[in-house]
């Protein structure tokens, strides 16, 4: 980790990040963006204290957040990198936090809270303990090998993604989603431990129920559910606002 200020000014520069502040202990302030995505790091050399824009380190070797902003008020993207563990990462995230495509097996050390989107697909990810408490947007934990969704977060208000995996319940599920629930393409052979609200479309197509027991209380939109193993239209108690499409 760099030190010294002359250089710390010189990796800034030579990263093309405009509008920092080098503060005396250190770490570095930038009122604006700082995108170091494709610069082939292996790790990043100096600490971010405050990022207010986005903060984008995907497409590099990292195997550590070590470095990161505390705090960022944009988008965080660290997509696409060699990173087994999210410790390190920012404890504040204003807009989308984006770790798609690493080597996670859980995600211990998230942000407390996102106020964007959550996006933690096509890692492989054997729990969601230390998921953020609250997603203001979507929270996406597909194509992963994910056989319970315990540990999820309490608040989603935006879609809730967890298709291609191998649930076979859907335990741990939020209690309420803002938006669409998609657990499509998984074993499901039960619904139990559905939300007990989805605002928007219900989607457990391509799985392997006889019933629909444990579905959620009410669902805004439709109810997705073709693709199992009715022999007939199943019956719900779920209050749907939309359409019922087994077949």
């Amino acid at each position: 980790m760099l030190t010294n200020h002359n250089d710390i000014k010189a990796w800034l520069d030579g990263m093309n990040i405009e509008n920092y502040t080098i503060n005396n202990s250190g770490t570095v302030t930038v009122d604006g963006n700082v995108d170091i995505s494709n610069k082939q790091l292996a790790e990043i050399p100096i600490q971010f204290r405050i990022v207010y824009g986005d903060f984008n380190c995907s497409h590099n070797g990292l195997t550590t957040l070590n470095g990161s902003p505390r705090e960022v008020g944009g988008d965080f993207n660290c997509s696409h990198n060699g990173l087994t563990t999210l410790n390190g990462s920012p404890r504040e995230v204003g807009g989308d936090f984006n770790c798609r495509n690493n080597r996670l097996k859980t995600l211990e050390g998230s942000p407390c809270e996102v106020g964007g989107d959550f996006n933690c697909s096509l890692n492989g990810l054997k729990s969601l303990e230390g998921s953020p408490c609250e997603v203001g947007g979507d929270f996406n934990c597909s194509l992963n090998g994910l056989k319970s969704l315990e540990g999820s977060p309490q608040e989603v208000s935006g879609d809730f993604n967890c298709s291609h995996n191998n649930l076979t319940s859907l335990d741990g599920s939020p209690l309420e989603v803002g938006g669409n629930f998609n657990c499509w393409y998984n074993g499901l052979e039960s619904l139990n431990g559905s939300p007990q609200k989805v605002g928007g479309s219900f989607e457990c197509n391509d799985n392997d129920l006889t019933s629909l027991n444990g579905s959620p209380r009410e669902v805004g939109g439709s109810f997705y559910c073709w693709g199992n193993r009715f022999k007939s239209c199943p019956n719900s108690d779920t209050i749907i606002n939309g359409q019922l499409i087994w077949d």
